[in-house]
């Protein structure tokens, strides 16, 4: 496969899903495949993912919501349980779409979506992807750097393409040089949406017990997930650590974990060829 940068047509809508308003984009026929995005300030389903629905829309059909507080979707997000609140929308999505089952593939806040989706209620989700999904051993260690540089985006002196920048070109990548400036302009302009300035959809925890809701590696249910998952975690993640991967892979009893050499936070940005090739393989049973 090769990497693809631009997008095909896709049709979107915006559908009233359990008393919210959610933005969808989709191409392409077969099984269906959700794409939720990571949760750096100004991110969108489409953005997050222009590299890979090509691809993937060659055998899937690729659903590319934007979460609940970002893009074009209604803003705002429980703060006393997030990953939950994420979770609820997207099954109400499926609910919506007609969609019984479907595969899940999260990056980061996406994916923690996810994983909180498939232990709620894991048969409605057929396989899963991870790309360093948030909420791994959050509770046993302090917060990284990248992640002290996300969740402080909106506070002190506010919202400044010079602050975004050095989040996504410090923190989110390993190569600086691979992220052209339109992307950060376009991510900067979505940030200072004032409806989003109000209510910041990723903040830090309100409380001890939203922070313990956030940390799945305290849900004993996950020694118990069904759900064939794959895990693709850069090893040198500067948000989430990589040591994360190996504690889903430890955890999980249908997991595989594949850690991607000289690759930041945003795998599928960074090594898309690669995130495409194993995503449609492991989506399909294809070893």
């Amino acid at each position: 496969m090769t990497t693809h940068t631009e997008l095909p047509s896709m049709q979107e809508s915006l559908l009233d899903v359990a008393g919210k308003k959610i933005f969808v984009a989709e191409t392409g026929d077969g099984p269906p495949v959700l794409l939720l995005h990571g949760g750096g300030p100004g991110a969108s389903g489409v953005s997050n993912y222009h590299r890979n629905i090509a691809e993937l829309a060659k055998e899937y059909r690729v659903i590319v919501p934007d979460l609940p507080g970002y893009g074009r979707s209604t803003k705002g997000v429980d703060g006393a349980d997030p990953f939950g609140y994420l979770a609820d929308a997207i099954r109400a999505l499926l609910d919506q779409l007609g969609l019984d089952t479907a595969h899940l593939v999260g990056n980061s806040y996406g994916g923690a979506c996810a994983l909180r989706l498939a232990l709620d209620t894991p048969d409605r989700v057929g396989r899963m992807v991870l790309m360093g999904p948030g909420g791994i051993g959050t509770t046993r260690a302090l917060p990284t750097p990248g992640l002290n540089s996300l969740l402080n985006y909106y506070s002190g002196d506010g919202p400044s393409r010079l602050k975004l920048e050095k989040f996504i070109r410090t923190y989110l990548v390993f190569n600086a040089a691979d992220v052209p400036d339109s992307v950060i302009d376009a991510r900067y302009r979505d940030s200072i949406d004032p409806e989003v300035v109000a209510a910041p959809p990723l903040t830090r925890p309100k409380s001890l017990r939203a922070l313990w809701k956030m940390d799945f590696t305290r849900d004993a249910r996950l020694s118990r997930l069904p759900v064939p998952t794959l895990v693709l975690w850069g090893a040198a993640d500067k948000v989430n650590r990589p040591s994360g991967g190996r504690m889903l892979a430890e955890r999980m009893p249908n997991c595989d974990l594949y850690e991607v050499a000289n690759t930041g936070h945003w795998v599928q940005f960074e090594r898309a060829e690669l995130f495409n090739r194993l995503c449609a393989d492991f989506l399909a049973s294809r070893r």
